[in-house]
């Protein structure tokens, strides 16, 4: 189109030309006492000429005016370009794990007027990894007070520095700070928060942080209930000292988590040590029978309540399906022992032991010699009892 319109502009110049070419015509200037003629062709040359030079001084005029500017904005794209690149180069080392070439090109980025917020961080995750906490903390501050993505990303990388150094209070007050922000609530921040939860040893906030990432389907279901499985046996560590706290907790454990070995034998234990044989022999009871388990019956023949009788009944019901279990027979030779039936005592001992020889099993039996007034038995007992610590 552009060249049309300059071959139509060539061909009218042409017959403009041809036309004054054969014009006989002048053009008379009068400036009283001076009179120039011309003629018309070299009047209409001479202007247009004229318009020609106007139009370019007035484009050399434009151009000095703007030149400042030009060099202005010359200069900013260039340091724009070359903080970009350093802000590449940083990226670059950072995720190739060259710490300090990563700090050291973010640095320059930020030298050269490069805005995006990313550049602190990356120069605040590389100077934590080098260990140099105070300049962390200086570029960190670099992005306070910014935009909410950049507070964002300050005040994820600050809760992850907090939980590395073991700081998980310093980690949730981040967490907290974030949460006003409406974004506490993303996937990435839920996990941290529940390490730092795991780290603060506050169980409750363990369990309400993995029922929120279980919604989200953001954690695996086996992983769940380990964790959850975590939580309850420390909560029942903290009341081990008390029985009334320590009961009133058991009915606050979900049924699931009741039958759990782990969980059940702890319980189990504490109740023993707490006098409350009644309550450890109900919940082990329970948990054996919804699921066996040699460890968990052999916590059941330390409940050496009033209710012994009873106890050696029920164990014997289970021996009948788990005859070759050397826990349950220990259990057996421990509750005869407690019920002064010395020779069942020392049948089921010696059966445990003949399965699996056991230190539990052989100070039983020295504790039956003793009762029996054989001290050669029972010093034969304890010296085997020994060898197996």
């Amino acid at each position: 189109m552009k060249f049309l319109f300059w071959l139509l502009a060539l061909f009218a110049a042409a017959v403009a030309l041809a036309l004054s070419a054969n014009n006989s015509g002048y053009v008379l200037l009068v400036y009283p006492p001076y009179r120039i003629e011309l003629s018309f062709t070299l009047f209409v040359l001479g202007l247009l000429a004229l318009l020609v030079l106007v139009y370019f001084a007035m484009r050399l005029v434009t151009a000095v005016i703007k030149l400042p500017n030009y060099v202005r904005t010359h200069r900013e794209q260039s340091a724009h370009s070359g903080g970009r690149a350093a802000m590449m180069e940083a990226l670059t080392a950072f995720f190739e794990g060259r710490y300090a070439a990563a700090e050291k090109a973010a640095v320059r980025a930020i030298e050269a007027g490069e805005h995006s917020g990313i550049i602190p961080i990356i120069a605040a995750r590389s100077a934590h990894e080098l260990r140099e906490y105070d300049k962390r903390d200086r570029y960190l501050a670099n992005t306070a007070g910014k935009s909410v993505g950049e507070s964002t990303m300050r005040l994820i990388a600050q809760t992850e520095f907090m939980l590395d150094q073991k700081q998980p209070q310093l980690a949730l007050a981040s967490l907290r700070e974030l949460n006003a922000t409406s974004m506490h609530k993303h996937v990435g921040a839920l996990h941290l928060e529940l390490k730092a939860q795991q780290l603060a040893h506050n169980w409750d906030g363990v369990l309400t942080v993995v029922t929120q990432l279980e919604k989200r389907s953001a954690i695996h279901d086996v992983v769940a209930k380990q964790i959850r499985q975590q939580a309850w046996l420390e909560k029942l560590r903290a009341r081990a000292e008390d029985l009334t706290s320590l009961q009133l907790f058991w009915k606050t454990v979900p049924e699931e988590f009741k039958h759990r070995p782990q969980i059940a034998a702890l319980a189990a234990i504490n109740f023993i040590k707490l006098k409350d044989c009644k309550s450890a022999q109900q919940l082990l009871t329970d948990s054996l029978n919804t699921q066996w388990n040699s460890e968990l019956v052999t916590i059941f023949g330390d409940c050496q309540g009033d209710a012994g009788v009873s106890q050696i009944e029920q164990a014997e019901k289970w021996l009948k399906g788990h005859s070759a279990d050397a826990g349950l027979l220990l259990a057996l030779g421990k509750l005869c022992l407690h019920q002064n039936l010395w020779g069942k005592a020392q049948s089921y001992l010696d059966a445990s032991n003949s399965l699996v020889p056991s230190r539990a099993a052989y100070t039983a039996l020295a504790q039956l010699a003793e009762k029996l007034h054989k001290p050669d038995d029972a010093y034969k007992y304890c010296q085997l009892a020994k060898g197996l610590e």
